[in-house]
């Protein structure tokens, strides 16, 4: 059964944690494109032309999920052994001292401590899978969707704040002594803040410890395991395209932003904060009641194929006020997309390999994000719809998929474990 909605209930502090865990993370949307691209700010050497900053762009925004590929299914098992709430510490440790790191490579124009800041961010940043593990802890399958959504809210509520402070905070119009590096000081004091309620009112949630091998190669042992297990193959694969898809859109979105208008830090401050509104309005208002009507493979099976083909619409309009009346349809249908696939993940494990099963699912998403970034730097160059494009037929593919071959299967809590 799930714990009820009282003082001892961990949503509260799980949904103020995602929250300024993702506040801090979407501070960097609209910084990490402009101080790559523009050759006003100096990270790069001036005479580079536009094709090379693009592509060293896409590496760049691809550390981030690469180390997490790595470093978030170790957390998992090590959440799995030694409590959820320790590795919670240890992850966001790391992003604090990614997080300082990120600023002082932006002063000292070091475009390779940039990257390794990213890289450490990226390897200790599994909070979220470590989260939503504490989430099927407590949750039943009636409470697991809606309790996955209300996270979903929280990130999008970060999302909404976040680039926009971030925007903000780098732009030296709205206080003389603000720049590039201004919005990770800021970050990384809200990841101490963090640390601190973590450390006050974070419960531990995992009711039996288990005795989980860790690897620095678990990520590619979960890839292969993912394709070995035939009642979840399916579903991760559908997870590997939706995630691919919208990692096409968001991550290359910017970039889009800036050639196609002109967009400065601040302008796409404001566009990912917009999106990030009808994100918590989609997890926050429509998710919660669908929950309790449907199950989230009758949800899934609509707000997938509608995100597919809403996304191309963001190429046909020539003045950049026209994409506000599209994005957000784009918002909605991922806010709805994204809580339902992980509980239909979740389902098709046994309550015992929770952890582990989400921790394949993080290594599948993070390889779904560490892709489009690189792919989309070169197709970018070709033409700078191509991102877009390929992030709807990723989703339709993964939709398709998901109709034809997935068959929901329930385990049975009274049956032998399904992993390891």
């Amino acid at each position: 059964m799930s714990a009820p909605l009282n003082k001892k209930s961990p949503l509260l502090t799980i949904f103020l944690t995602v929250f300024i865990d993702l506040l801090g993370v979407g501070i960097i949307i609209p910084v990490i494109a402009a101080i790559l691209l523009y050759p006003s700010h100096s990270m790069l050497p001036m005479e580079m032309d536009i094709q090379t900053r693009t592509i060293i762009l896409g590496f760049l925004i691809a550390s981030y999920p690469l180390a997490q590929f790595f470093g978030a299914p170790m957390l998992g098992a090590l959440s799995d052994r030694y409590g959820r709430r320790k590795l919670l510490v240890i992850s966001l440790i790391g992003t604090f001292i990614g997080y300082l790191l990120f600023a002082i490579a932006i002063l000292n124009e070091n475009i390779y401590l940039l990257f390794a800041s990213r890289l450490l961010d990226g390897f200790s940043g599994g909070n979220i899978s470590i989260v939503l593990s504490s989430i099927s802890d407590f949750s039943d399958e009636k409470s697991k969707a809606k309790n996955f959504g209300m996270v979903g809210a929280a990130f999008g509520l970060g999302f909404i704040l976040g680039p926009y402070i971030g925007g903000k905070l780098a732009d030296p119009m709205i206080v003389s002594w603000f720049n590039a590096a201004t919005p990770f000081w800021f970050a990384a004091l809200l990841t101490a803040l963090n640390l601190l309620f973590v450390f006050i009112a974070f419960p531990e949630t995992l009711r039996e410890k288990r005795n989980t091998a860790v690897s620095l190669f678990t990520g590619m042992q979960n890839i292969k395991k993912a394709f070995y297990l035939k009642h979840l193959r399916i579903i991760f694969f559908v997870v590997f395209l939706l995630t691919l898809g919208f990692n096409f859109f968001t991550q290359f979105f910017q970039v889009f932003l800036i050639n196609k208008f002109h967009y400065k830090i601040s302008e796409i401050a404001d566009v990912f904060a917009f999106i990030g509104i009808w994100i918590v309005l989609a997890q926050g208002a429509l998710q919660r009641p669908l929950s309790k009507k449907y199950a989230p493979i009758k949800i899934i099976k609509i707000s997938a194929i509608m995100l597919g083909i809403t996304l191309p619409l963001l190429l046909l309009p020539t003045e950049p006020k026209y994409i506000f009346f599209i994005l957000p349809f784009i918002a909605m249908f991922q806010g709805l997309t994204q809580p339902n696939i992980t509980s239909i993940v979740s389902s098709q494990a046994h309550k015992d390999t929770q952890g582990q099963i989400l921790g394949i699912n993080q290594s599948i998403q993070s390889l779904g994000m560490a892709i489009p970034p690189i792919v989309a730097s070169y197709i970018n160059i070709i033409n700078i719809n191509f991102p877009i494009a390929t992030a709807s037929i990723c989703i339709l593919t993964g939709w398709i998929i998901l109709i034809v071959f997935f068959r929901n299967i329930k385990m049975d809590p009274s049956s032998e474990k399904v992993l390891f």
